[in-house]
């Protein structure tokens, strides 16, 4: 698999001293690579989202995904790294082989990445810690925070690694199946529309008129009281050039890592034409309260 190297394992169950582990979370010490510098700590961890951090790094980190849903296959991992991770490398591993994902230098802040978790194999995220010589390592926090998801659509609408990513509208039947499995149904006004050239996405600021559903608590009251409108943000890709405009729209998306990204987007009026040939023609995916 990885030559040269000694496996160190931080199982559920098994855990070293330096270790501290539950089904979702990890954080855990590198002081054991001041023994021997092949050592490569092994972690796994049993769920679908939670966060790895690795206090004192050393050499490097290997993190294994094995969720207990076997009845729900996951193909997409996706990966945020913390903004503290300075000097390290991040690899994915495929069949043995470790594939750069992202290095210091070429990584913006807050940024996601996504790859493909498909074949035999669980997926695992290798963390290689830079050359430290003035002696910082011993002072340093890294890791990340990890999602796998169902779908490629499920994944958030980025150009991420591996994924390529679509700005056109969405079909009858791809809106139809929105508003069963997004994460968020609201609809409401677009506000405002800001702009980030660095980390090239859009951010919409959305009045909602009606929350259908939503995952988290990504549209708010903006006052303590409960009746008061909800209003929050949902992120899309610069390329896709969303304007503010007017009348309701019906907005679907996921969230990931606490935000919202944008899924289909109609026109609410438009939404309830589709919606309702489909009811009548007994095509709609699922029932969807009309008012």
């Amino acid at each position: 698999m990885l030559p040269n190297v000694i496996i160190l394992m931080c199982m559920l169950g098994h855990q070293l001293r330096h270790c501290s582990a539950d089904l979702c979370n990890w954080t855990g010490s590198g002081f054991a690579a001041g023994v021997d510098s092949r050592i490569v700590l092994q972690v796994r961890l049993r769920c679908t989202e939670g966060s790895v951090r690795w206090v004192y790094p050393g050499q490097a980190l290997r993190v294994v995904l094995e969720p207990n849903l076997s009845s729900a296959r996951r193909t997409i991992v996706c990966i945020k790294p913390s903004p503290s991770l300075r000097g390290a490398s991040v690899f994915i591993e495929r069949a043995g082989e470790l594939e750069l994902l992202v290095t210091e230098g070429r990584r913006p802040r807050h940024q996601v990445y996504c790859f493909r978790a498909d074949g035999p194999h669980r997926p695992a995220i290798y963390l290689q810690s830079g050359p430290q010589s003035d002696g910082a390592w011993s002072r340093r926090t890294m890791g990340f925070r990890y999602e796998l998801l169902r779908n490629r659509s499920a994944a958030p609408n980025v150009g991420h690694r591996g994924l390529q990513a679509s700005c056109r509208p969405c079909n009858d039947t791809e809106l139809l199946m929105a508003i069963c499995n997004s994460d968020f149904v609201v609809r409401g006004h677009i506000k405002n529309v800001s702009h980030d050239s660095e980390h090239q996405t859009s951010l919409l600021e959305v009045s909602a008129v009606r929350v259908y559903w939503q995952r988290s608590g990504v549209f708010e009251h903006q006052a303590a009281a409960p009746g008061s409108p909800r209003s929050g943000h949902i992120h899309t890709l610069l390329q896709c050039h969303v304007k503010p405009g007017d009348g309701e729209f019906l907005f679907t998306g996921s969230e990931h890592f606490g935000e919202a990204w944008l899924g289909c987007a109609p026109r609410y009026k438009d939404f309830l034409s589709v919606y309702k040939t489909a009811w009548a023609a007994r095509r709609n995916s699922c029932d969807f309260p009309l008012d």
